[in-house]
């Protein structure tokens, strides 16, 4: 089959694209628009792949992204491409509407041209996969709930309204026109190649030079983690076998707290590179001021995709940690530069310290 993969340059998207590109039977034509989370480092693996190619553009031009649908006779589009970062959204979220929502449109609208010049078997195989976020369901107690498909959007920044509102127009394109379009909405990703400036990479490369790792608030808010390569398994399924017109949760199986994650990385941290002065990386970890409209706790229900479709993560979130910190430690060609042009802290406005999701 044919992809097309937006924000192939990402975190999720690389992942993405070197599965589906590592099967010669695949074509795999990333566009990247290469903002600052864009490195095509990440793609070094397949970079010299035949049937592997890489565009420049962005998704806000719908003319471009229709020609490339044309040229290179796409079967499946997997939309990627987005502003991700909550901080950021806090600090400016011009950029977020701009990507999540107009960027969405115009992909659906150069999908909706391609899809109406299909005819026979390729226009019974064509696909228009928009991934999401479990941020978009808002917030759930600390004791209780967990988001399945069908739960009420609510979301709490910036990001996440952004976000619901893509979802929202992606339904409309497959309600109003007859897109054949699949969802998918996520739990938190973590795993190799993830930009520095998200919480567990922040915390290893933090520890590693010896800095604090800044936790917010009390870090008892709650995420479940999904290893990133077993997301990118389940986001192959959602695009080549998902029903037109459903929604998948996809889910690690693996709630923890914040403040868990960060002890956990410590941990292996103390067994892996010791500290010179013989005491734990914990000892580094600072508490600083929570961010604005921090949601308590997410919690997937993931169930829908393994019935229908048979997925379920490969990774325990112990075992998907250990192989995280092992890749940053081997890995330094990769974040050392990111981290030397991009500093300690996040970067914005309001300061909150480095900590980030």
């Amino acid at each position: 089959m044919r992809f097309l993969i937006t924000g192939g340059a990402g975190f999720i998207g690389s992942a993405v694209c070197r599965r589906i590109a590592s099967d010669p039977s695949n074509f795999v034509l990333n566009v990247d628009k290469l903002t600052y989370a864009g490195n095509l480092a990440s793609l070094k693996a397949i970079d010299n792949l035949p049937n592997y190619a890489f565009a420049q553009a962005d998704i806000c031009d719908g003319q471009t992204i229709g020609s490339l649908l044309r040229q290179h006779d796409i079967d499946v589009i997997m939309h990627l491409a987005a502003e991700s970062h909550v901080d950021r959204s806090i600090d400016g979220p011009g950029a977020f509407i701009e990507t999540n929502i107009i960027g969405t449109f115009q992909m659906l609208n150069a999908a909706r041209g391609y899809y109406e010049s299909l005819t026979g078997e390729k226009r019974e195989r064509f696909r228009f996969h928009h991934i999401s976020t479990d941020e978009v369901f808002g917030d759930l107690p600390f004791d209780s709930g967990i988001f399945t498909e069908e739960t009420p959007y609510a979301p709490s920044s910036p990001y996440s309204a952004s976000k619901a509102s893509s979802d929202h127009l992606v339904r409309a394109w497959h309600e109003t026109y007859g897109l054949p379009v699949v969802l998918s909405n996520c739990s938190n990703n973590y795993g190799p190649f993830h930009f520095p400036e998200k919480l567990i990479p922040l915390v290893i490369l933090n520890a590693l030079d010896e800095r604090e790792l800044p936790v917010y608030g009390k870090g008892e808010n709650v995420r479940d983690w999904l290893f990133v390569d077993d997301h990118a398994a389940a986001l192959h399924l959602v695009a080549t076998k998902g029903v037109a017109g459903e929604s998948y949760n996809i889910g690690g199986n693996a709630e923890r707290r914040n403040i868990d994650v960060v002890r956990g990385i410590c941990a292996i941290l103390d067994r892996k590179r010791p500290r010179k002065n013989g005491a734990s990386y914990a000892d580094l970890i600072n508490m600083v001021t929570d961010r604005p409209g921090h949601d308590r706790r997410y919690a997937i229900d993931a169930s829908k995709i393994k019935r229908e479709l048979g997925w379920s993560p490969a990774q325990t979130f112990d075992s998907g940690l250990e192989a995280t910190v092992n890749w940053y430690l081997a890995n330094d060609w990769w974040w050392g530069p990111i981290r030397e042009a991009q500093g300690y802290e996040r970067l914005g406005t309001l300061k909150l310290a480095g900590a980030a999701e």
